[in-house]
């Protein structure tokens, strides 16, 4: 059963339309505050929206509009909703966590602990069923939550950026159990790390400011992003503007010269982007000889170690557009390079891909 919902709440400047196919995993990506896991809370039931509607398949979790007011309560909606902390109820070993959910629809304690220990198994943590969850490190605590919201048998598993809080070691554990139990399963997770949208999802959105910014297959939108947020996420610069020639012509008059997608046709005066990975920026003090075509000044505003590279975190143009290059820490020792100077970034248009907006 398909999934939908389109909601407004006005006072948190939030308006979506979310649709989910069976089968489908959906991530959604965007900055703090950009309204994720308001999203998530509509969906649950724990926060009521000032009109819209939602349903999965053909049953109702809420329509209020001008004519019909239907609200589902959260425990009726299939849905079970998993946050950064595992909440396991501390009175209760993982075993009977787990069999809560079945217990609490109407199952037997012998049918409810079978089920308990099948997912438990699926989230390979049967070893831990007997453990209260001052027993359980944070990793293994959110693995028997997993299993604890399975085995509710939800039609949609909703789940707010489940590895946050683990650590380096947990969460590539957790990111392979849910890889293996979200296979076939309805799915949308909150997450702001890449690797979560590459490995569980099949699609994305990402959420600027209550508002759908870019959706996508999971691939396209990260490979090929059209908004900042996606871009950064991706590790890539992206400059907005309109087609002109053979790159975009940005709205403070500079050009950005690149590839187009030999599959595109590009219409002058179309809206477009350029993008460019980090890597591919040279860092120059003064004027460049050759006039390559991408040469711009920017004001270096930060840098940082990134991997064993430095990045120059910098400002171009009237607009403050936000760039960066990534050079080694031998090339920023020789530049004598500190926030607030004056330099040039230099791209080949061989590395800047331009495509539609």
């Amino acid at each position: 059963m398909s999934f939908e919902l389109q909601a407004s709440l006005r006072d948190r400047n939030f308006e979506m339309s979310v649709s989910l196919a069976d089968g489908e995993t959906l991530a959604i990506l965007g900055p703090n505050g950009a309204g994720k896991s308001t999203l998530l809370s509509v969906i649950a039931g724990l926060l009521r929206p000032d009109s819209g509607r939602a349903r999965i398949g053909g049953r109702e979790l809420f329509t209020l509009d001008a004519g019909t007011h239907f609200w589902s309560p959260p425990h009726l909606r299939g849905t079970a909703l998993l946050a950064q902390e595992a909440l396991l109820f501390p009175h209760l070993n993982a075993l009977n966590n787990v069999a809560f959910g079945p217990r609490s629809a109407g199952a037997s304690k012998p049918a409810a602990l079978k089920s308990a220990h099948h997912w438990l198994g699926e989230v390979d943590a049967l070893e831990l069923a007997g453990r209260k969850p001052a027993q359980l490190s944070g990793g293994q605590a959110q693995r028997v939550a997993v299993a604890r919201a399975l085995a509710a048998e939800p039609e949609l598993l909703l789940l707010d950026e489940p590895m946050a809080a683990l650590d380096i070691h947990a969460a590539p554990l957790l990111r392979r159990v849910l890889k293996r139990v979200l296979k076939d399963r309805k799915a949308i997770i909150v997450t702001h790390d890449i690797l979560d949208a590459y490995m569980l999802a099949h699609r994305v959105i990402v959420v600027e400011n209550g508002r759908i910014t870019e959706e996508g297959p999971t691939r396209q939108v990260l490979e090929r992003p059209r908004s900042h947020f996606a871009a950064g996420l991706a590790g890539l610069n992206l400059v907005a503007g309109t087609i002109s020639g053979d790159g975009i012509t940005t709205p403070d008059g500079r050009l950005f010269a690149g590839q187009h997608d030999p599959n595109w046709s590009p219409v002058p005066g179309q809206a477009g982007v350029a993008a460019f990975p980090p890597s591919s920026v040279s860092v120059f003090l003064g004027d460049v000889h050759g006039s390559p075509r991408n040469s711009f000044p920017v004001t270096i505003t930060d840098l940082e170690p990134y991997g064993d590279q430095i990045r120059v975190r910098a400002r171009s143009g009237p607009s403050a557009q936000a760039l960066w290059a990534d050079i080694t820490p031998a090339a920023s020792a020789d530049l004598g390079l500190v926030p607030g100077m004056d330099v040039r970034f230099v791209v080949k248009s061989a590395m800047v891909s331009v495509y539609p907006a």
